[in-house]
């Protein structure tokens, strides 16, 4: 199994930041702490705070959860991060999480700062709003920051008892396909909705930024393209991002296998699963499976997947067999 990379990146994004964050939220809250009425306000409904607690009550909760979510998030990235998606996926996590808790927390307490009762500090849409943009901000950040994968081309044969599919050597061939999920659209419809309604309801118009965030991820994760052609695997979102990319040169095989969406990957979309393997998972059952250099590996929830799976075989083979020559009269 080949080492995984930027181990060291990936430990500052998923421990060092989150805990940057967690110790300014506790510096600052026990700074401002002479100011804020006791107990604070933690919780707010429509018509403004209707829940309270000790200052050490606020704080304890976003503080126990950006470390469980940050080890785990490090510890994804730390074994199981050979492939940039996966790194950045952690990457963004732990840092996006600890931002916008963080955020929150201390917009909450900058609303009470001077009073002495915490039930007139009124509603927390705005600092919701602006927590939730910090986060997204945040994540966006730390995946950006994450390295990608260098390029690890191969000239190892494709195994000889891989399937393949019959073409001529003057011969060449693409093979299209669409992975969709019926499952992702009705449910991301339906969550969609329900939220949008409770804004509209409740006059908790912050949470129309939720309703509009689910519905992208809904569109983003519902209909990909999948191709294989002379330049390796490409697996296409309907919006265009996210994207995936095998190269044909890191291609090591490609076989079908059976995809268990839970048990596998922990549900349904974009998706890390066990072994820090890559999937897009839309439903169960038949998958492309891509196996690549540095121990890493892809799945694609697609039908017809045993002739992609041949052709993508026989022109990884047909690669190996034909490397592309290089130019050596010094031309430009």
């Amino acid at each position: 199994m080949s080492t995984v990379p930027h181990r060291a990146v990936t430990t500052v994004l998923t421990l060092v930041v989150p805990a940057a964050f967690v110790g300014t939220t506790v510096a600052v809250a026990a700074a401002w702490s002479a100011d804020l009425p006791d107990p604070v306000a933690v919780h707010f409904g429509g018509d403004g705070p209707d829940g309270f607690s000790s200052l050490a009550g606020l704080i304890w909760p976003s503080v126990l959860a950006t470390a469980l979510v940050a080890l785990g998030c490090w510890a994804l990235a730390f074994f199981w991060g050979r492939t940039s998606v996966v790194r950045r996926m952690a990457a963004g996590t732990a840092t996006g999480l600890a931002a916008f808790l963080a955020a929150l927390v201390l917009g909450i307490l900058d609303l009470q700062r001077g009073l002495t009762d915490a039930a007139a500090a009124g509603d927390v849409d705005t600092v919701t709003g602006v927590a939730i943009g910090i986060g997204f901000l945040a994540a966006a950040l730390g995946a950006w920051l994450t390295p990608g994968d260098a390029r690890q081309p191969t000239r190892e044969s494709v195994p000889a008892d891989a399937p393949r599919l019959p073409l001529s050597a003057d011969e060449t061939a693409a093979w299209v396909a669409l992975a969709q999920s019926r499952t992702i659209l009705v449910a991301g419809g339906a969550a969609t909705a329900f939220v949008l309604s409770i804004a509209v309801l409740a006059e908790l118009w912050v949470l129309a930024l939720v309703a509009v965030a689910l519905a992208v991820t809904m569109l983003a994760m519902a209909r990909f393209s999948v191709v294989v052609d002379r330049r390796g695997l490409t697996a296409r979102s309907a919006l265009g991002w996210p994207r995936l990319a095998v190269p044909m040169d890191e291609v090591t095989q490609a076989e079908v296998v059976d995809v268990s969406p839970f048990p596998e990957f922990g549900g349904w979309g974009y998706r890390v699963g066990r072994g820090g393997r890559v999937g897009i998972v839309l439903r169960a059952g038949e998958a492309l499976l891509v196996e690549r250099t540095g121990g890493r590996s892809v799945v694609v929830t697609v039908d017809d997947a045993a002739t992609g799976a041949a052709l993508l075989n026989t022109l990884a083979a047909r690669v190996r067999a034909n490397p592309p020559t290089r130019d050596t009269s010094g031309s430009r």
